[in-house]
């Protein structure tokens, strides 16, 4: 009796089955919030997914909360909780959905960005920020770049946290041990001839083991880094595809030839594992894509590499072209259901915009601050002994304001992994085929991604409760 109730609701509603048990599905989840029990908190506040950030974050607090209070009327206390990734950003969508209050301040990921902009522009959880920043001159002293991410249609809905520009790293021991002089290379082109030499076999079983690039064709993230530096990607600005555009197609035909055959030149090693990690160490790797983040993970993980790397520009895909991309950020978000906008909003800028944050994000993380003003500040121009004396705070610098700017689409996500599968079945093909030359790869790879665009804007079409919205 009860599935036949369930399926007259369906109907009525006008649905199908599928969307009626997830519509279901969204009721039920929505009663359950309404019946969580909420603890009381005075004060504002926040949530942040990143254990670092709060070890960062918390004398900023510490400071903020002594001054709240009658001295300080525009200041209120503020909490801060440490979630997971998943947990913050179910907690926060279910927040909405169900019009329930969540956080005063929210910190969000870049992948996660595209869950919260999905449906009509006036229903975005958190507050449009536009206005404010302009009124402000806010915008005027943060990388233009930084806040692609977090802008959707013409809005911007976060207070950017950094940019992340790309850099390559390489072993400036083997490099110079072999007279090879980087400043010659600005393509792919050139780095692929003029590397070419350090390609060998360490351990004499006929087979090479040292490789010029830590990087492999089932990485999303390697993927997407070389995609945007091409202007490739998902969708631009607009949310018009760029997912068959030719700059994918050259990008994942050259990654498939660097992965195979008698002219390979990468090899998998993974970051954030000790497999990956000893190969580095090994001298296995010569070179990799490194995000400013990246470097300060390598800072504090790898410290037998310190002295034997150096920073220099991603190799061009043509002359002339972009020397950087861009890798993963944060944004601060304040939500509708914030008790005080105006109190939340003091405290985002007091965090975000503080001088001393921005000293400690670059001593503990080599992370640059988006804002412009500040990147005179002596620390960015201290020469590193991990980087062999470069100063290499600069060198990330020097291309921030190059970074390409990125989709927020609620496609993105799945797009991206829908390219990356594609990379995958072009790698199959090259193999079963002998193909191994990027050029005759080509056509295959304008195909594949021809597929691709149209599955997914079919899939696009079919979503009922983001499609509606996204243009308006």
């Amino acid at each position: 009796m009860a599935s036949h109730a369930f399926i007259h609701w369906v109907r009525g509603l006008g649905l199908g089955i599928g969307p009626g048990v997830i519509a279901l599905l969204a009721v039920v989840s929505t009663a359950a919030v309404l019946a969580w029990p909420r603890p009381e908190r005075g004060g504002l506040e926040f949530w942040t997914f990143a254990p670092h950030h709060t070890r960062m974050y918390e004398p900023v607090i510490e400071s903020w909360n002594q001054k709240a209070g009658s001295d300080h009327p525009d200041r209120q206390r503020v909490s801060l909780s440490t979630l997971s990734t998943g947990a913050l950003a179910q907690r926060a969508q279910a927040g909405f959905w169900a019009q329930t209050p969540t956080a005063d301040l929210i910190e969000v990921e870049q992948p996660m960005i595209g869950r919260f902009v999905a449906g009509p522009i006036d229903e975005v959880g958190f507050h449009d920020l536009t206005d404010r920043l302009r009124e402000e001159g806010i915008d005027q002293r943060l990388n233009p770049a930084s806040f692609a991410p977090w802008t959707s249609r013409g809005r911007v809905f976060g207070l950017p946290h950094d940019v992340h520009p790309v850099l390559l790293c390489y072993r400036a021991d083997l490099v110079e041990a072999a007279g090879i002089d980087v400043d010659a290379i600005e393509t792919w082109d050139d780095f692929e001839r003029l590397m070419r030499p350090l390609i060998a076999d360490l351990d004499g079983d006929g087979k090479n083991d040292r490789y010029l690039l830590g990087l492999w064709y089932t990485s999303l993230d390697d993927l997407q880094v070389l995609l945007l530096q091409a202007g490739g990607g998902t969708f631009d600005a607009e949310g018009g595809s760029l997912i068959a555009s030719e700059a994918n197609a050259r990008v994942i035909a050259r990654v498939v030839t660097w992965c195979l055959g008698p002219g390979r030149i990468a090899i998998d090693a993974p970051e954030f594992s000790p497999s990956g990690n000893q190969l580095k160490l090994e001298g296995r790797v010569v070179a990799a894509l490194m995000p400013d983040w990246l470097a300060g993970v390598w800072i504090n993980a790898l410290p037998g590499l310190s002295g034997k790397l150096k920073l220099m520009p991603i190799p061009a895909w043509e002359p002339g072209g972009r020397r950087t991309s861009v890798r993963g950020g944060t944004m601060l978000a304040i939500p509708r259901t914030t008790r005080d906008f105006d109190a939340a909003w003091a405290f985002a800028k007091e965090l975000y915009l503080s001088p001393d944050l921005a000293r400690e994000l670059f001593v503990t993380n080599h992370i640059i601050s988006p804002i412009m003003d500040l990147w005179d500040e002596p620390y960015y121009a201290e020469r590193s002994a991990y980087f062999s004396g470069q100063r290499s705070g600069l060198a990330y610098i020097e291309q921030a304001l190059n970074v390409p700017p990125r989709s927020s689409s609620p496609f993105h996500q799945t797009a991206m992994q829908r390219i990356l599968d594609t990379t995958a079945r072009l790698h199959a093909y090259a193999q079963d085929n002998g193909v191994h030359d990027d050029q005759a790869l080509l056509p295959e790879a304008r195909r594949l991604l021809a597929q691709t665009e149209a599955r997914v804007l079919e899939e696009m079409q079919r979503n009922v409760f983001i499609a509606g919205g996204w243009r308006r």
